[in-house]
């Protein structure tokens, strides 16, 4: 049965979807109820830890003596979510001890370091999902008043395909996805998935006897890098456009230190106070660079020719071909430490190195060399 809950976001009325863990709770409850009756369920009822009931369809029954086995398909509404349509089975197998155990099978990833909800060698089926799917078969064995054990495997048959276009890699889960989902639903582009990443990434730091690290937006920023001081590729927290939750975790976990390191086209936004880079949420790029301009003795039209500019390297050819871009970069990148102090308060250092492709570094803070090189101690 589709689901036809939908939210409004950014001016769209957009469906709502449902989670890997919904899928996995809701095909093992039908599995429990199809191998302690013998009969065929073709739809099934669950309620989510956000309080809304979904009504599943079951698919691919197989129907055994001692076991049982079905499948519900991931819908994830309109979120642009890789798992969506892949097919989440659980089969369920009578065991003699007494115990209710759950495991991964084919497509299901396996945890490979410290800091993630399971340890290490379990399967990744996160603490949610994981409650739901064990209440959801226990509740099944209640009512067919079965006392026995059983053995419950959650499958996503090619999710170890999947798996290498999501995070799972970097978080050091190998050989598929991970079965996820703290609502049970999906909500369209949420931003929780992504922050909930920058979280756990921040934390297998930590527990892997790191407190200092470098904080990245992205890609550029590791190339960067590995260019610029020779960076082997194990140090990095990818953050996006999140640079003020980035460092909240980082407080959260009693972490020591942070170097931003960025592109000036997302990294400048942080010298007005921006600590949520995306383009929907500020844009005062071409503010920042006029502004600081000014500061450096331009004149009104120089002012408004960057003003006009679209892109960032516009605006750092006007500034270089005027003589002001150190000048107005040193401005910059004051107040870009003024901000992240503030953000990070007294206990957690904090620096930034900003960067374009085309012109190399353009500025750091005070204290980005010698966070630089402490974070380098711990590397060798």
């Amino acid at each position: 049965m589709k689901n036809s809950r939908f939210i409004w976001k950014d001016q769209q009325k957009l469906r709502t979807g449902y989670t890997t863990g919904s899928c996995a709770a809701a095909a093992a409850k039908a599995a429990a109820y199809m191998l302690f009756s013998g009969r065929e369920i073709r739809q099934v009822s669950l309620m989510t830890p956000s309080g809304i009931r979904l009504y599943l369809d079951i698919e691919h029954i197989e129907i055994q003596k001692d076991r049982a086995s079905c499948a519900v398909k991931k819908d994830s509404g309109d979120d642009p979510d890789v798992t969506n349509g892949v097919y989440v089975y659980a089969s369920i197998e009578k065991n003699d001890s007494g115990d209710l155990c759950l495991d991964g099978g084919e497509g299901v990833g396996r945890v490979t370091r410290k800091g993630l909800e399971q340890k290490i060698g379990e399967a990744a089926i996160n603490q949610v999902p994981r409650s739901m799917i064990c209440q959801a078969v226990r509740e099944e064995m209640e009512k067919a008043g079965y006392t026995g054990g059983v053995d419950v495997v959650i499958s996503i048959p090619g999710g170890d395909v999947l798996a290498e276009k999501t995070f799972n890699p970097r978080l050091g889960i190998v050989g598929g996805l991970s079965v996820l989902g703290t609502s049970g639903i999906v909500e369209p582009m949420s931003e929780r998935a992504l922050t909930d990443t920058i979280y756990l990434e921040m934390k297998m730091q930590k527990e892997g006897g790191h407190d200092l690290c470098y904080l990245v937006p992205g890609n550029y920023g590791e190339d960067f890098l590995r260019e610029s001081i020779g960076y082997k590729g194990e140090r990095a927290v990818k953050c996006s456009n999140y640079i003020g939750e980035a460092i909240d975790d980082a407080l959260r976990l009693s972490m020591k230190g942070l170097l931003l390191v960025g592109h000036a086209g997302k990294l400048v936004k942080v010298a007005a106070g921006v600590m949520n880079t995306h383009s929907r949420q500020a844009d005062c790029r071409m503010e920042v660079f006029a502004s600081h301009a000014a500061m450096a003795g331009a004149q009104k039209d120089l002012v408004k020719q960057i003003m006009d500019c679209t892109t960032t390297l516009e605006a750092i050819e006007l500034l270089e071909a005027e003589g002001m871009l150190e000048q107005a970069m040193q401005t910059i990148m004051e107040r870009m430490e003024y901000y992240l102090r503030h953000r990070a308060g007294k206990d957690l250092e904090i620096a930034a190195v900003v960067f374009t492709k085309e012109k190399g570094m353009l500025g750091k803070t005070s204290e980005a060399d010698t966070l630089i090189s402490r974070i380098q101690e711990t590397e060798q």
